[in-house]
């Protein structure tokens, strides 16, 4: 999962809105009128200022020592000097002195309302940079105190993140709700990871799947939950269909599996469209298995058009047995064979009918057989109907996240 990107000098700089070119006089946004600044202090100190602006901090530093040689400064002229040091020390990384700098003027009393957050923000950055983690963490929080910033938030959450205190940072995370960003969500899944948070990372995983969709998520989803205890065997095709549809079967195997699942399942229709895919993408009908694939094939054909045959004596039948579980899945054949309308007509009945052993299986494919006849509105509906703890309600979830927010 991704990380945060880390906190940068460029954060500190921006936050304080200063890079050491402003003026020295009335440089206090508290203006008294005894504010001044002698030459033997004023002149090293523009010069400070000049070489701080064109990134010369390190020369900069040296020039605000003459500066501060000087005896008998007043507070102004101090707080002139630290004001500039800021800047410079952190230009040049020298945490220490920025730090101690950061400080001096956020504590003289002179800045501003509008000043204050920038240069706090600034010292909580900088006690980042220098890995004081509590530190950073109290000048964050107090940052925050005067408003959110999201900036500030993610730094916050950082932080806590690299100092181990996991939990405080899953908070954090868990708060952000539904606007939490790709990185905000990858790292919360990692801590939950470390946590061994089962539940809480396939939730986390989830919403990675469905507001940022990619592969690896899905991947990832899939294997989990087909690995839940109580999760049924008769929804593993149901699984192989998600991968289907999310590009996730690459391997002759997988094609071949997932067809003969659909043959054993009564839906040949299905089976034979796997197949043609894994022709299409030239996954089968290579190498030494060439000819068990095109066996599977032909026998996924000819079943096809025998179930074509004898579909109204099966559809009798079943009504005249009462067999809902079979009219469910004779009406979701007819869909994968292009008679959506039929089809669909059928699995309502079997549903109306009662008695499923398996009903929610029977909704979850109901919902399926919408999405593939291209009704996405009753998809969704009848999707959100599908309960259960055998896995069936996961995967109406999944097909939910993947029928809004598709690959």
């Amino acid at each position: 999962m991704s990380k945060f990107r880390l906190a940068h000098l460029g954060l500190v700089m921006a936050a304080i809105g200063f890079t050491a070119a402003t003026p020295v006089l009335g440089l206090g946004s508290i203006a008294h009128a005894a504010d001044s600044v002698r030459t033997e202090v004023g002149k090293p100190l523009q010069e400070a200022q000049k070489l701080a602006s064109s990134g010369k901090n390190k020369e900069a530093l040296a020039k605000l020592r003459e500066a501060d040689s000087v005896g008998g400064k007043t507070p102004f002229e101090t707080y002139q000097i630290e004001r500039v040091r800021a800047s410079a020390a952190a230009g040049a990384g020298d945490d220490a002195s920025a730090i101690k700098a950061f400080e001096f003027v956020i504590n003289s009393g002179r800045l501003s309302a509008a000043e204050a957050p920038k240069f706090t923000q600034a010292l909580a950055t900088m006690y980042y940079r220098a890995k004081d983690w509590p530190k950073a963490i109290t000048w964050i929080n107090r940052t925050l105190k005067d408003g959110d910033n999201p900036q500030m938030r993610e730094l916050l959450i950082q932080t806590y993140y690299v100092s181990g205190n996991y939990a405080a940072a899953a908070k954090e995370l868990q708060a952000s709700g539904r606007g939490a960003s790709e990185a905000q969500l990858g790292m919360l899944a990692n801590i939950q990871s470390k946590q061994n948070d089962k539940a809480g990372y396939v939730a986390t995983l989830e919403k990675l799947a469905g507001s940022y969709p990619k592969a690896s998520y899905w991947a990832d989803l899939l294997n989990r939950v087909s690995g839940k205890p109580g999760f049924s065997e008769r929804l593993s095709l149901d699984v192989w269909r998600l991968k289907l549809v999310n590009g996730l079967i690459a391997k002759p195997g997988d094609y071949m599996e997932m067809s003969q699942l659909s043959l054993q399942s009564g839906n040949p229709a299905e089976a034979l469209k796997i197949v043609e895919q894994g022709y299409k993408k030239g996954v089968l009908g290579a190498g030494a298995d060439a000819a068990r694939h095109q066996r599977l094939k032909d026998l996924a054909t000819k079943t096809l058009a025998e179930n074509a045959k004898k579909d109204a004596a099966s559809e009798a039948e079943l009504l005249k047995n009462k067999d809902a579980e079979g009219l469910a899945a004779l009406g979701f054949a007819q869909v994968s064979s292009g008679q959506a309308d039929k089809g669909l007509a059928l699995m309502n009945q079997a549903i109306k009918m009662g008695g499923l052993k398996h009903a929610d299986e029977v909704k979850l494919h109901l919902g399926i057989a919408y999405m593939n006849a291209g009704k996405k509105a009753n998809a969704l509906s009848t999707l959100k109907t599908v309960q259960g703890t055998d896995g069936a309600a996961d995967l109406a979830r999944y097909w939910t996240l993947n029928i809004n927010h598709p690959l």
